[in-house]
C-alpha cells in the first residue's frame, strides 16, 4: 500500500512538472504591439508565457534597464534604435547572441558586430505631403532639404523638437548628415532659413500628424515629418478605405533617416536558451510579416512577404541617412542644445 501511495504522489509531482510554465519578459517601448495569436504560437510551443513589459519611450526604455542592470526587469529589451545603440552597448547590458536567422538580415542593419544587439524591423523618418494640397495649389513637391528654405514653401512645413521627439531627433540628424556641422552653410544655417521661413515646431509626432497637418488632422500645414510608412497606415485606418493614400513620402536622396530597432538579451537573465529562441522566433517570417500592420514598420528579415498596402503605398529610400552611432551619442545633447538656442529662442 504504502508503494503504491509513493508511485502516485511521484506521479503527481510529474504531472505538475509538466504543467509548470517559464514567463519570458520583453522589456519594450510603449509603441511595440505584435498579434496575440503571433506570441502565441511561441508559447504554445514551448509552454512559456511571454510577459510584455512597456517602459515608456525607447530613451526612457534604455534608461531604466541601465538603472535596474545589476537586477535585470526583463530577459530581452527591445527598441533601442540606432540613435541610442552605443548608450546601450556601452552600458554593457547585453549577452551576444549572433542568431541562425540573420542570414536572411541584410549586412547593412546588421549595425552592432559583436552581435549583442539583433535588428528585427526598420523605418525611415522622411517629410510626408499632402498629395491633394500640392495639386490643388498647383506647388511642386520639394526634392531635397535645402528647398524647405525657398520662400514658396513658407509656413507649410510642421517639425518635431528633438529634445522631446523621436522623429524630431531622426530629422536633426538628416539635416547634420546632409548639411554638416562646420562650414560655409551648416545645419544650423539651415535651421535659421527654415525658423524664417516660419516652420512650426511641435512637441511629439501626434501634436504635428493629427494637429497641424492637412490630413492627418485638418491642420493647415501639408507638410510633416513622418515615416515612409505614414501613407499605408492612412489607408488601413480610414472608416472608408481610399482608392489611393492620400499622402506620400519625399524619398529622394539625404531626406529621409533610417532608423532601425534592435533587440538583445539581458545580462543577468535565467532563461538565457530560450531568450535565444524568441530572437530566432522574432526574426522568422510568422513574426517578421506581422510587424508592418502592428508597428508600421518594415521587417528586417527580407524574406518576410509585405502586405498589399506596404507594396502599393510605402515607399523606401534609395538613399537613407545612417548617422554614426558613436557620434551621435557623443554629440546628442549638443546638437540638440544648438538646435534649441537657433529654432526655439
Amino acid at each position: 500500500m504504502k508503494k503504491m501511495i509513493y508511485f502516485v504522489m511521484l506521479l503527481l509531482l510529474v504531472g505538475c512538472g509538466r504543467n509548470q510554465t517559464t514567463t519570458l519578459r520583453l522589456m519594450t517601448h510603449d509603441s511595440f504591439t505584435i498579434s496575440e495569436t503571433t506570441l502565441q504560437q511561441f508559447e504554445s510551443q514551448y509552454n512559456i508565457t511571454i510577459e510584455i513589459l512597456p517602459a515608456g519611450d525607447a530613451g526612457a526604455m534604455l534608461n531604466q534597464a541601465i538603472l535596474t542592470r545589476e537586477d535585470p526587469l526583463a530577459d530581452l529589451l527591445f527598441g533601442v534604435d540606432n540613435s541610442f545603440m552605443s548608450r546601450a552597448l556601452a552600458a554593457d547590458l547585453f549577452i551576444p547572441y549572433q542568431s541562425p536567422e540573420l542570414v536572411h538580415v541584410p549586412i547593412s542593419l546588421q549595425l552592432d558586430n559583436s552581435y549583442r544587439l539583433t535588428p528585427v524591423d526598420y523605418g525611415d523618418v522622411c517629410l510626408n505631403y499632402d498629395k491633394a494640397w500640392f495639386a490643388q495649389n498647383n506647388l511642386p513637391v520639394p526634392q531635397s532639404l535645402r528647398e524647405l528654405t525657398d520662400p514658396m514653401y513658407r509656413g507649410l512645413l510642421v517639425v518635431q523638437n528633438p529634445a522631446t521627439s523621436s522623429p524630431g531627433l531622426a530629422f536633426l540628424l538628416a539635416t547634420l548628415d546632409v548639411f554638416g556641422e562646420t562650414g560655409p552653410y551648416s545645419y544650423l544655417d539651415f535651421w535659421a532659413e527654415l525658423r524664417a521661413n516660419d516652420v512650426l515646431v511641435t512637441n511629439g509626432w501626434s501634436e504635428a500628424y493629427y494637429g497641424a497637418f492637412t490630413v492627418g488632422g485638418g491642420g493647415t500645414r501639408p507638410l510633416v515629418v513622418s515615416y515612409a510608412s505614414s501613407p499605408p497606415a492612412e489607408v488601413y485606418f480610414a472608416e472608408t478605405p481610399p482608392a489611393e493614400a492620400p499622402t506620400a513620402s519625399v524619398v529622394a536622396p539625404g531626406t529621409c533617416f533610417r532608423q532601425v530597432e534592435f533587440v538583445g538579451i539581458l545580462q543577468g537573465t535565467k532563461n538565457e536558451i530560450l531568450a535565444q529562441q524568441f530572437i530566432d522566433f522574432m526574426l522568422s517570417p510568422v513574426f517578421q510579416e506581422d510587424i508592418p500592420l502592428n508597428m508600421f514598420v518594415f521587417p528586417a528579415n527580407n524574406q518576410a512577404v509585405l502586405p498589399d498596402l506596404f507594396t502599393r503605398w510605402a515607399q523606401i529610400p534609395d538613399e537613407p541617412v545612417w548617422g554614426d552611432a558613436a557620434a551621435i551619442e557623443a554629440n546628442r545633447e549638443k546638437w540638440i542644445n544648438a538646435w534649441t538656442e537657433t529654432v526655439l529662442r
